[in-house]
Formats: C-alpha cells, structure tokens, sequence
C-alpha cells in the first residue's frame, strides 16, 4: 500500500509560526524504517504493507508531539493488494501517459 502523510503540531509557541524542526523528526523516522519514501514540501508518501506504513505514521507522529500541545495528522491510503514498486510505478505510467498525448 502507498500512503502520503503530513504530520505536524500546532500550539509551538514560535512566533515565525514554523514547524520545519517537528517535521525533521518525523521525516527522520520515516527515512530510519528503511521503507520506501518520498518527501515533497507538503507531504511524505511511503510504501510498505499496512502494518509497516501505519506503525511508521504512529512513529512519526510521536516524534512530532513534544513540539506542540496538540498534532495535526492527514493521511490518504492507495490500498492495493498485491502491488509493490507503485511509489515510483504510477510516476511512470503517468509520464508515459502525457509523452503519448503530447
């Protein structure tokens, strides 16, 4: 399964507002489970069985919860039995996609 994830605490008390240290740790436990990963400015997507993802979503967001006195967590899941490689397999297929319409 593919999920993409954004974690992050409200309530720091910074004045700037930023959470970029929150996120480091838990980008910091997503890239330590081994598991394929991919980290854009607004969410991280992992690849792995259910157990996997979700344990690595559970410890992310623990990372996150000395930051702030509450955390924010959005998730969607691409839940495809059977399928490995998609973190990167959907990519190509799209790109492949767009080449053949241009």
């Amino acid at each position: 399964m593919l999920i993409a994830f954004s974690v992050a605490p409200s309530g720091t008390g910074r004045a700037d507002g930023s959470v970029h240290d929150a996120v480091a740790a838990a980008v910091r436990v997503v890239r330590d489970s081994g598991l394929p990963h991919r980290t854009t400015s607004m969410f991280t997507e992992v690849e792995g069985t259910w157990d996997e993802v979700m344990d690595v979503v559970k410890r992310a967001t623990d990372a996150v919860m000395p930051f702030g006195s509450r955390v924010s967590l959005v998730l969607k899941a691409d839940i495809r039995p059977g399928y490995e490689g998609e973190i990167d397999g959907k990519i190509e297929r799209l790109e492949r996609a767009i080449d053949e319409t241009s």
